[in-house]
This record gives C-alpha cells, sequence and structure tokens, in this order.
C-alpha cells in the first residue's frame, strides 16, 4: 500500500483515540516520524496541507494573536482553509476576517500575513506593500499612558533615540502612525487595553525594501520594546 495511504490511516487513528482535529493529529505524527525516505514523504505529502511546522515564522506568537482574536494560529488556518482562503487575495482574506470574523483591522492583517506565509502565498515578511514585520510587548501600565510613549516627542525620545519618526495623522482608537527616515518606511502601532494597569504595545512596520532590512529592524524592534517597558515600569 503506498505510504502516503498508510500515513493518513494512522492519522485518522489518533484522531479516534485523541479527539484532534486532523491538522493537530497529522503534524504531532510527522513530528515524532524517524527521519526516513518513508518519512521524507510524509513531509512532503504534508508540506500540501494545514499544518505548522518549524521554520514557518509567524507574525507574532500565538499566545498573542489568541489574546487578541479569541483564536490561536492553527485555528485561524483551519476556519482559513475550510472558507475557501487559498482562492482568495491578502485584501479580501483581511476584509472576509474583519467583516465576517469581526477581528480588528491590525490583527486581521497579521492573521492574512500569517495565513499566507503558511500556505506558500508569499515570503517571510513579504505582503502586498513590499515587506513587512510585527513585534508586540506586554506592558505593566495603562493603554494611554503606552500610546503617549509614542506619540509624546519627549517620552519617546528616552527610549528610541537615533531615530526621526514622524507622526501621520490617524482616527484609529489606541492607535499611531509613523514615517520612517532610513529606510523610507510606514510604523504603526496599536495599543490594546488589558485591564487599568497593562496593556499590549503592538507595532507594525510596513512597506520595507526586502527581507534581510526586515529581519534586522525586527531585532532592533524587539529591543527598543524591551527599553520601553523599562522606561514605562520605571516611571
Amino acid at each position: 500500500m503506498p505510504t502516503q495511504k498508510i500515513f493518513k490511516r494512522r492519522v485518522r487513528a489518533r484522531m479516534t483515540k485523541t479527539g484532534e482535529s486532523y491538522t493537530t493529529a497529522r503534524r504531532q505524527l510527522i513530528r515524532k516520524a524517524v527521519p526516513s525516505p518513508a518519512a521524507d514523504e510524509l513531509a512532503d505529502d504534508a508540506a500540501a496541507g494545514p499544518p505548522l511546522t518549524p521554520p514557518l515564522e509567524l507574525p507574532v506568537a500565538d499566545e498573542a494573536i489568541r489574546r487578541a482574536t479569541g483564536r490561536g494560529w492553527e485555528e485561524w488556518f483551519e476556519i482559513l482553509d475550510r472558507w475557501g482562503g487559498t482562492g482568495h487575495r491578502h485584501p479580501e482574506i483581511a476584509r472576509w476576517l474583519r467583516e465576517e470574523q469581526q477581528v480588528d483591522g491590525w490583527w486581521a492583517q497579521s492573521v492574512t500575513v500569517g495565513y499566507e506565509r503558511a500556505r506558500g502565498m508569499r515570503g517571510k515578511h513579504q505582503v502586498t506593500t513590499g515587506f513587512s514585520i510585527g513585534v508586540t510587548k506586554t506592558v505593566n501600565v495603562a493603554a494611554e499612558q503606552a500610546l503617549a510613549a509614542f506619540t509624546d516627542a519627549r517620552r519617546r525620545g528616552r527610549w528610541l533615540t537615533g531615530v526621526g519618526m514622524r507622526q501621520r495623522p490617524t482616527r484609529a482608537a489606541n492607535t499611531a502612525r509613523f514615517d520612517w527616515p532610513d529606510p523610507r518606511s510606514i510604523v504603526i502601532v496599536y495599543i490594546g487595553p488589558k485591564g487599568p494597569d497593562r496593556s499590549t504595545v503592538a507595532v507594525q512596520h510596513e512597506r520595507l525594501p526586502d527581507a534581510e532590512t526586515a529581519e534586522r529592524l525586527k531585532v532592533e524592534w524587539r529591543a527598543r520594546l524591551g527599553q520601553l517597558k523599562a522606561e514605562l515600569e520605571r516611571s
């Protein structure tokens, strides 16, 4: 019997035993497989479907996406697969998430990008307008205080040095937009309230020229948000 059929039987048997979805059961079996020509064949077969396996890098951590949207990455991938997401363009997916799933605009974009990466619809950090990265950090201050750390130039200068970001107008709540000078790009900040003295800072850096620049800035933003957290919680 072909290896692929044997593997599918094993997946269904695990589903019956554990109650897992087909996606989860298949992913767990692949992870446990001993490297061999047969295992390689199974992995190649699985790559055409929904599993979430390394080295896939998603825009934000599973915990962050679950906290913001009520679902983790695997759940969103399954929902979008059932909807037929691979047959839609980026704006259509994001709009469907906003309108039909009530996902906030910033997070709808993140879910869309993560789905497109997982399904091979775009490269690492690649979006329709170039390359983009996202970084999040939870801080123990109110949302208004976290937002002011970006919008008040004096406060911003305490933790973000050497960068002349210029603020752009926006009507979106808990959001700030900036022009980034080098390379010329856009920074979008979204603050998610988590209580009276706790919030999530999400930074999206968009319109970057290439994957290398995106990766470098992602590392830098992680360090900067660490500095922001220390500055806010010291106040």
